[in-house]
């Protein structure tokens, strides 16, 4: 009875912190965002009323100017991006940050990073683990490519292309390139599987009866 009420209140509460988690992270980023654009835009705004005749304190600052500011620049983008020359200049815009130093490797990598977790994690072929940072400890990875491939051709077999991430914030990590023997595939989804890492393993997918035993090695 103790044990399957504290298995209910685990369950409830990882519930709770899935669905405020990303809400919470999401508040966070859109805060930091208005209050950056509030403080360029309204100040101007404020300006430009004044030089038009408005009887307005310098400092006074218009309440919502950073939402209302931020809303529309992004309708802008969304609107201009689905024409083609909308297109050709973010096109343009990304080519010229890609070749600023010290920009292009982060630019590219934020890009990807947030392609990748926007379609929910869908770039991740599956989840698998391996032994790291020892033989005998297991680490929970995500396949991101197999075949053959340059890293194949001159390490002399077939790798497979891992995506090591980090608890509680799965969107950083490493990556590595391991003999397809030594990577084990599991049945877990890539789902659960952030589920498993952001949780730090208190949320434990279940492993159905039906399912295939752990595999000792290989995919």
């Amino acid at each position: 009875m103790v044990t399957r009420v504290k298995h209910a209140l685990r369950s409830t509460f990882l519930t709770g912190l899935f669905i405020t988690l990303p809400l919470a992270v999401t508040f966070v980023v859109i805060r930091f965002v208005f209050t950056g654009v509030d403080g360029i835009f309204s100040p101007l705004i404020t300006r430009i009323l004044i030089i038009f005749g408005a009887h307005l304190d310098p400092e006074y600052r218009i309440p919502g100017i950073g939402v209302i500011t931020t809303v529309g620049l992004i309708f802008a983008v969304g609107v201009i991006t689905k024409y083609y020359a909308g297109r050709k200049i973010i096109a343009m815009f990304e080519s010229f940050i890609v070749k600023i130093p010290g920009l292009k490797g982060i630019y590219s990598a934020s890009k990807q990073m947030i392609e990748t977790f926007s379609s929910g994690g869908m770039a991740f072929k599956k989840v698998a683990m391996i032994e790291y940072p020892r033989k005998g400890i297991y680490t929970i990875v995500f396949i991101t490519n197999t075949g053959k491939s340059e890293i194949s051709a001159r390490a002399g077999m077939e790798v497979v292309n891992v995506f090591i991430p980090t608890t509680p914030n799965p969107t950083s990590g490493f990556f590595l390139a391991l003999p397809k023997d030594d990577v084990t595939e599991l049945d877990m989804s890539v789902e659960d599987g952030f589920k498993l890492i952001i949780s730090g393993g208190m949320f434990v997918p279940p492993h159905g009866a039906n399912e295939q035993p752990d595999r000792p090695g290989g995919i």
